[in-house]
This record gives structure tokens, sequence and C-alpha cells, in this order.
């Protein structure tokens, strides 16, 4: 394949106002991008929080991460069809302020923004426990300020550097992911050397209470339990437009996503209640990885999984940071957010749409040591369902932007949502669902965090519907005085 020059600008394509460089730079080679879009799919989430699921839905959570799965792969085809024809670095925010107005758009960017330096704060209070573990000498306020500032530095370096991280993070995880899977289904057939297993087998996945131990009601509540560790499988479509070939890479991500989530999470997640049934202890008490890793004898299994956690953290931490700044310099950009947030260097990098980042990254992680259980609960739940919120604004921007595409570029449709329109509704349908069987989980804080969610956006909301009054009434205005003006000017 003969590579393409690369262009000067990516994203939107649009000069940065008032800046001193060009706009974004197509930094990211296509070995990031699809690592990028390998490891997205893989959050911190699958390793720590699949434990829950197991506990409440048995060997049934299979079917939890394959109904999520087949919704994000939907979504995924959906956002896929609107980035081909449209790379650009605000991605679906940007194709919901085309389609569905500067309200829509404004709205879920800046709550997306939202949610992804509430993560920041999440990420770094994690990974700094695991390395305080290792090195106690360093408190843990220190790790969460050092891994901060090293991922920091990274990112206003250049999105080359942004890439390169994340394409070794990502690459431990695949590799590490990769290796528990064959290693866990040789030993589910009894085939893997030097070591016997008297718990794995095939067996458990009926065994011990039957496949839906608690019910077929339990499958909903392990959606909601894995839903938010897919957030994340659309950094790729925002990474895409500082590519060389932003629309071969949306493609290839796209078309990629189905084998993605069925290896690296039904896969991963059929070996561990495989290797073990599902009510032993130890799947709760060392999580679900490191009890099958430890149930196979495997010396320093612990500090094995802590290693790819950690990794996993500071994956997610590179990307949350560089998603954040690209969603606020996308808002710059388009006037939803101070001008300055869509200024770049010489080097292509947004540097205050990167530092407004950190600084609120900074200030929760301030309020996660000061006020864990008040001011940053609060911004944890009230960001919650963001992720549903997104996914939902995607389905009802591709209804309205398919149509847009069909009217004015029609070659651009080199990517399709299958079925149009009736899995979109289906999709859409599916995501309303979940909000609503949010609504009445009182046992794991779904009902909590879906209102305050709904609560934050409601004030995001109402902040849009005002300034897009406010600019019309300024629009008006100025047309008004345009004719009036042409009204005076002297005939003859």
């Amino acid at each position: 394949m003969t590579s393409q020059p690369t262009p000067p600008k990516a994203g939107s394509g649009h000069a940065s106002p008032g800046g001193h460089g060009s706009g974004l730079q197509a930094g990211l080679k296509n070995r990031h991008l699809t690592m990028i879009a390998i490891g997205g799919v893989i959050g911190a989430g699958l390793f720590v929080g699949s434990a829950a699921g197991i506990a409440t839905a048995g060997p049934g959570i299979l079917l939890s991460y394959a109904l999520v799965g087949t919704l994000v792969v939907l979504v995924m085809r959906m956002l896929g069809e609107m980035s081909a024809a449209n790379p650009t670095s605000g991605s679906f925010s940007a194709h919901a302020d085309r389609a569905l107005g500067g309200w829509a758009g404004f709205s879920i960017g800046w709550l997306y923004w939202f949610f992804w330096v509430v993560v920041l704060a999440v990420e770094a209070t994690a990974g700094a426990k695991i390395l305080s573990g290792w090195v106690p000498a360093v408190p843990q306020w220190g790790w969460a300020l050092i891994v901060m500032a090293v991922l920091t530095a990274t990112n206003l370096a250049s999105v080359g550097s942004y890439g390169e991280f994340e394409f070794w993070f990502a690459g431990i995880k695949v590799v590490a992911i990769g290796a528990f899977i064959v290693i866990g289904l040789l030993a589910v057939f009894g085939v893997l050397p030097g070591v016997h297993s008297d718990k794995a087998g095939l067996g458990n996945l009926t065994g011990h209470g039957g496949f839906l131990p608690h019910g077929p009601g339990a499958i909903l509540t392990g959606v909601l339990l894995v839903v938010f560790s897919f957030m994340g499988s659309e950094i790729a479509t925002l990474a895409a437009g500082e590519s060389e070939d932003p629309q071969r890479a949306v493609t290839k991500s796209t078309n990629s996503i189905i084998w993605r989530i069925g290896v690296f999470y039904l896969g991963s997640v059929f070996v561990v209640v495989a290797l073990l049934p599902w009510n032993d202890k130890s799947v709760t008490d060392k999580g679900s990885y490191v009890a099958a890793l430890d149930s196979l004898g495997i010396a320093h299994a612990g500090q094995i999984m802590n290693f790819i956690v950690l990794t996993s953290v500071l994956s997610c931490l590179n990307s949350g940071l560089y998603t954040a700044s690209r969603m606020a310099f996308s808002l710059g950009e388009r006037g939803d957010a101070p001008r300055a947030f869509a200024r770049t260097n010489r080097r292509g990098v947004p540097v205050t749409a990167i530092t407004a980042s950190v600084v609120f990254g900074f200030v929760a992680v301030f309020f996660n040591y000061k006020f864990p259980d008040s001011v940053f609960l609060f911004l944890v739940n009230s960001s919650g369902a963001v992720a549903l919120f997104v996914w939902l604004v995607i389905c009802f921007s591709q209804l309205r932007m398919r149509k847009i595409i069909q009217r004015e570029a029609p070659e651009k449709l080199v990517v399709k949502m299958w079925l149009y329109p009736y899995l979109t509704w289906a999709a859409a349908g599916l995501i309303v669902f979940v909000l609503g069987y949010m609504l009445t989980d009182t046992e794991h804080d779904g009902r909590e965090t879906v209102l305050l969610s709904l609560l934050v956006a409601a004030v995001v909301l109402v902040i849009a519907l005002v300034r897009q009054r406010a600019r019309g009434g300024r629009a008006a205005v100025a047309a008004r005085s345009g004719s009036e003006a042409v009204e005076n000017v002297p005939v003859g």
C-alpha cells in the first residue's frame, strides 16, 4: 500500500483562531490508531468491575456483556458512518451540532468533557493506590500528583507522544489479556502443561445453581454493572482527526469493533467463569482475574494483575486527558467554549484545552482526598450515566445525518449503519430501557446515578438553550442593522 502524504492539519481543518499554530496536526501514525482502537475497549473497569457482575449474575454475566457489547457495536457503527464521512476532533459532538442543532453539540460536548475529567481523578487515585503499595515511602497523594504530571507533560509535548505512550500501554493490555485467554482455555480443557486445576471446567457454566442462578432478571442488573466499562470505544473516532488518513482509520476501527469486544470482553470473562465457580469466595475477595490466575497456581498472580491494572489505569488517564482536551478544543472551535481552547502551539497541541482539563482533574483529585463521601461522590455519580447519554445522542444524530449525507455527498457513505433506520431505533430504545431500569435499581446506586446525571444534563441543556436564544437575538439585531444601513444609503 502506498503511503499518503501527511496533510498539514487535522480535525476540522480550521486554523486555530488567534493561535500561533495552524490547528491540530496529523501526528498519529497508523500503528498508533490501530492500538488506540484495540486498547480503547479495554478499560480498568474490565479487570476491577467484572467481579461484582459475576457475583450478581453468575455465568449469566456473559449475556450481560453480550447485550452491552451488541449495543456498543451498533452505536460505533453509527458513529463510524458519520465520522468516516466527516472526520473531526469533535466526533459525535460536532455531528450532533450539525444534525440536531447547536444546543445538542454544546450539551453533549460539555457533558462528555465533564465525564472524562472526573475519570482523571478516579484513575489517578486508583493508580496511586497500587504505586503506594509498591513504594510506600511516597504518599498516595504524591503518586497521584506524579502520574497526572507525567501524562500531562506527555500530552503537552505532541500528539505523537500521546500516541506513542498509548501504543505501549494498549499493547501491554492486549498481550496480557491474550495470554490470559490462551492459558485459561488450555487449563479449562485440561491441557495446560504443569498445571492441574480441580476447579476448572465447562461444568462451572451450568453447575452451582445453573447458568442463571439468580434468575433472568440478574442479566439486566449485570448490564448496569458492566455498561460503563465499555466507555472509551469512541476515542478512536476522535483521534482519527489527527491521523494521516482519517477516513481509513475510522473505517478500520468501526469494522474491527465486533471481534475486539468478542475477544477481550466475552473471551476473557468466559475464561474466568469457566476456571472458577462463579460463587467462589476468592472472586469477590481478590478480584475475578487475580482469583482465576491464583486457581492455576501461577506465582505472584496478584502482583502480575496489579501491574496490568496499573497499565490500564495509566492508559485510561492518558486517553482521558487527550479526549477531554480534544473535546474542549472542538467546543472552542465552534464557539461553545472560550476561543482560547481552540488555539494550538506550533506543534499542533491545544495547550489551553489540555491545561483546563488537567486543572479540573487536579481539583477533582483534591476533592477525592478531602471530601470523598460528599463532593467527589457527587461528581462521580453525576457523570455516571453520561456514557448512555452520549450513545443516545449518537443514535438520534445518525438518524438525521444519514439524510444530510445522502443529500449533499452520498459518495462519503463509505461506512453504513446496518438495516437503517430500524437498528438505530432499536439501539435507542434499548438505551432508554437501560436508563429506565437504572431508576429501579437502589442496590447498586443506579437510581441516584441517573437522577444526578439528569440534573447535571438539565443544567447544561438550559445553558445551551439560553446561549442559543441569545445568539439568535444578536443575529437578528445584526440583520436589522444591516438592512437599515442599506436603506439609508443615498441613491444616485
